[in-house]
């Protein structure tokens, strides 16, 4: 896996990068983050993010710097627990998936299910229902605004998404990912929901765009919505982001994915 970002900061600016793999239990992650400006390196500070992910925060001096990350995953991730303070954060509305204006919605158009069949038919239904379409969102725009425009790219589904889950107290999650085979390739955002699936309680992937094969998928970071999620985020000063080049590769080859069939990202 590798991404590889060209900052323009006016000024001395502050940003926060989430483009490392997380630290999953059971993975072997052997990675390297190099931060270049006028070809000398910019010390940066590491820290654990929620769910095993890695955040960076990075001073940038003023002018253009060049953000380089590789990394490769061996192992299979454990999948990932719960506490009952996760289902709880997980189950509320929040920023980018305002799920507490969903309810009538959610209940005429899904509430007859059973849970068994929740997951995949409102994934599905979103994927039919919006048109994938780089640049028709803004950097504000929430789940209410991609339904009404009935067009988005990846976070935009995926909020989309976890309201409608959320609206019927299913916790959901938006989770950042490097996904092999993603056509076009960039960092991904897919959900996971929460259900006792075969009586097996526990995290499953959904992908409403379909753009990856969701057993391949690669755990970068784990939030709420995309505030929690972002790759790059301007905590001080202004950063304008001239260049984004993301790859992501599975060795093994990729996975066939039945959209219907429960699928953890390990």
């Amino acid at each position: 896996m590798s991404s590889y970002l060209e900052v323009s900061a006016e000024g001395e600016t502050e940003i926060e990068l989430q483009v490392a793999l997380a630290r999953s239990p059971g993975l072997t992650i052997a990675d390297e983050l190099t931060i270049l400006h006028d070809g000398r390196e910019v010390p940066f500070e590491a820290f654990t993010a929620a769910h095993d992910g890695v955040q960076h925060l990075v001073r940038l001096p003023e002018g253009v710097s060049t953000i380089s990350y590789t990394g490769t995953a061996t192992g299979r991730a454990e999948v990932p627990g719960s506490t009952p303070l996760d289902l709880s954060l997980y189950r509320r509305p929040s920023r980018y998936a305002t799920s507490d204006t969903f309810g009538g919605f959610a209940a005429s158009e899904f509430g007859h299910l059973d849970d068994d069949a929740l997951l995949s038919t409102i994934s599905a239904w979103v994927g039919t229902r919006l048109q994938y379409a780089p640049g028709s969102s803004g950097p504000t725009d929430g789940a209410s605004e991609t339904l009404l425009t009935g067009a988005g790219v990846c976070r935009d589904y995926a909020h989309l998404v976890i309201a409608l889950l959320r609206a019927l107290c299913i916790p959901a999650r938006m989770t950042a990912v490097y996904a092999p085979g993603c056509d076009p390739m960039d960092f991904h955002a897919v959900v996971e929901a929460y259900l006792p699936q075969g009586g097996s309680p526990g995290w499953y992937a959904l992908d409403a765009t379909a753009l990856a094969p969701r057993a391949a998928l690669v755990r970068i970071a784990t939030g709420r919505d995309a505030t929690d999620t972002a790759f790059m985020s301007t905590v001080r000063g202004n950063a304008l982001l001239m260049t984004c080049e993301v790859t992501a590769v599975a060795d093994d080859g990729l996975p066939d994915d039945d959209l219907y069939r429960p699928v953890q990202i390990r």
